[in-house]
């Protein structure tokens, strides 16, 4: 049942039920809460009850009313209001404590205009109600505040109102402190194996010495039982009453509940009153527990946000070690590209990059040509498969006006888009036979001709092509000129599938998570452990595209923190093929020889010490990783297709 509690100056205090629609203050005795006071006008103020809330009015305009400090002649009242009339505080609840109150024969007299007497509320439904409201309004600030000090301090003020209490802190064993992720409050004070996290008092303001406002044995029971803690007279408590504390800090009423995290009992919230004895009831120790979990997910966002900052500083340090310009690799066939990269890009030698799509060709090319003498010149791509064959001359090597229907202007073409720079031929394989020669000519003799002009122009450029079909292939099927093939193949770069690179598949996976969240404004900070696994298992037949489109779309869509395994839709069946008995054993060999190669950083002569064979045994996988080339391609510190018995090096 709602209550007026008012505080004489000398004298216990005493509370008043307000069991009817409408009560009385003043200082004449027939007023329902009648207060012995000068000040008091003799009928100062009335509490209306609605059917749904209760507000204060004036009744004397003479008479002062002060609300939480501010002056009101009217307003709707909210549990745990601090009321000042004239010089008399008063404090409003939701619920009732043991008093003495008027005798409640009155109350079947009590009716409104309809002459039905109004339905009150019960003590249990009106702190319910009161205790989700609070959660609700602090539920608001959660989507609003970051901070997490700032949170800590707004749910004691909310709990502290909810409950009547004078003062509320948030307890932190000092075993789980540094799991946290958050630091100490200024005024923080070890105590007995716990620290004190945030402290506040009923003025909202956090408590001077928060170390001197708790009793250490009623903290201890709750982090040593995992169970709350409800104490009506702490003084003469059967358990706590001969505590030091308890004694010493002359406490009342307490309630403490644990904070569980994981299973554990990490800390406490701890709210105590010590004017008043039985204040606290069951439904608010409940309605402190669950403030209690709200207090323990904060606090263990606080651990996963720390975690994930940490996991992004220590990814940033990786990648300094494997990074190659905008690429990112560390298996060894990948430091084996980075090598020959390295060696190719300072020469004006033809640079054929083959691997399966998506595997970031049109990266190695830019690398090429950022570390070539032309960095400075244009770097100019063309897609030869995605340009229809009937302008890809034209593309190529521009045309003249009236050249052909549409042609309303000369325009010169990427070769000469590229002088003094970088021509970039992406899906080659996809170029017709009949500009193939033409293609061929321009590059022997570095001169092309535009559509409907006869006058050759030089160029002066570097031509790096792409593609990812077997041009071997090609060629025997009489689809791509041999000849062509020679002139662009002076060095062939193979890049790796991405299902080969092992542990290269979760640093781009990270990479790319921390360069999307930030470009699509996503609040996700990483990944859970099964989607980690679930990467690292994953086939990946589009390669590094197929990852990021993937990524890309998870992050658009999740409302989490952590990108988990259906968020990358990888738990669907169907992913894995079933291979020949033989094709398997090939396949697990080579897998295992690469992860071993990996563990020994590339040492070719220990991997083929650890696995008890010839190194050139171990020189064959990688050569089969390099994409092995026809005789007569020159591939810069690749080996021979076929090594002879006497190659042994390592």
């Amino acid at each position: 049942m709602p209550t007026l509690k008012w505080f004489p100056s000398q004298g216990s205090p005493r509370t008043f039920v307000l069991f009817k629609p409408v009560s009385t203050i003043g200082r004449a005795l027939g007023n329902d809460v009648a207060l012995p006071q000068a000040q008091l006008s003799e009928t100062h103020a009335q509490v209306l009850f609605d059917g749904r809330d209760f507000n204060l009015e004036e009744i004397d305009r003479v008479g002062e009313i002060l609300i939480n400090g501010k002056k009101k002649r009217r307003a709707r009242l909210v549990h745990g209001d601090r009321l000042t009339l004239g010089a008399a505080d008063l404090v409003f609840s939701m619920f009732d404590e043991p008093h003495r109150s008027a005798p409640r024969e009155e109350s079947p007299s009590v009716t409104n205009e309809g002459g039905e007497r109004p339905t009150m509320p019960t003590q249990h439904t009106v702190h319910q109600l009161a205790g989700v409201r609070k959660l609700h309004e602090f539920s608001q600030k959660l989507m609003t505040m970051k901070n997490v000090g700032e949170l800590l301090e707004a749910m004691l003020d909310a709990v502290i109102d909810v409950t009547g209490a004078e003062k509320g802190l948030i307890i932190l064993r000092e075993d789980a402190y540094d799991s946290v992720g958050v630091e100490a409050a200024p005024d923080s004070t070890p105590v007995a194996k716990h620290t004190i996290r945030a402290s506040r008092q009923v003025k909202r303001e956090s408590i001077t010495d928060p170390s001197g406002a708790i009793s250490d044995s009623i903290v201890r029971r709750v982090l040593e039982t995992g169970r709350p803690v409800i104490v009506s007279d702490a003084l003469t408590d059967d358990q706590f009453g001969s505590s030091e504390s308890v004694v010493a800090l002359q406490l009342s009423s307490v309630m403490c509940a644990p904070l569980i995290s994981q299973g554990h009992v990490s800390g406490a919230l701890y709210v105590g009153n010590d004017r008043v004895k039985g204040l606290f009831q069951r439904t608010q120790l409940d309605l402190l527990s669950i403030f209690a979990s709200q207090a323990s997910l904060i606090l263990q966002n606080a651990t996963l946000l720390s975690a994930l900052r940490a996991d992004k500083e220590k990814l940033a340090a990786e990648l300094g070690d494997k990074r190659f310009g905008e690429i990112i690799g560390a298996c060894p066939s990948m430091l084996e590209v980075f090598r020959k990269l390295q060696k190719v890009a300072t020469t004006d030698i033809s640079v054929l990059i083959t691997g399966e799509t998506g595997t970031g060709k049109e990266l190695i090319a830019r690398e090429v040509h950022r570390r070539s003498n032309r960095a400075t010149g244009p770097f100019i791509v063309i897609n030869c498969g995605a340009i229809p064959e009937n302008l890809i001359e034209s593309e190529l090597f521009g045309h003249v006006k009236g050249a052909f229907t549409g042609a309303i202007a000369s325009r010169p073409g990427k070769f000469q888009a590229a002088d003094k720079g970088t021509l970039f031929l992406d899906e080659i394989g996809e170029l017709p036979l009949n500009l193939q020669v033409k293609l061929l000519r321009a590059l022997q003799e570095r001169v092309v001709v535009r559509v409907g002009d006869s006058r050759p122009e030089k160029v002066d450029i570097r031509v790096v092509a792409a593609t990812n079909r077997v041009l071997e292939d090609e060629i025997k099927g009489g689809r791509f000129r041999e000849d062509l093939y020679y002139r662009l193949n002076v060095v062939n770069i193979y890049l790796p599938a991405l299902r080969e690179r092992g542990e290269d598949t979760v640093v781009i996976a990270k990479a790319l998570l921390s360069k999307y969240a930030d470009e699509l404004h996503s609040q996700v900070q990483g990944f859970t452990p099964q989607a980690l696994a679930a990467i690292r298992k994953h086939s990946w037949p589009g390669n590094i595209r197929q990852l990021e489109n993937r990524i890309r779309k998870a992050l658009v869509l999740c409302e989490k923190s952590l990108l988990g395994v259906e968020d990358l839709e990888l738990d669907q069946p169907g992913e894995s093929t079933i291979l020949p008995l033989e094709k398997a054993k090939e396949e697990f060999q080579r897998r295992y020889v690469l992860e071993v190669l990996e563990r020994n950083n590339g040492n070719r002569t220990q991997t083929a010490r650890d696995l008890g064979v010839d190194p050139r045994t171990i020189f064959r996988y990688l050569e089969r990783e390099q994409n092995p080339m026809p005789s007569g391609a020159v591939s810069s510190g690749s080996p021979p297709s076929r090594p002879g018995p006497g190659d042994s090096r390592p």
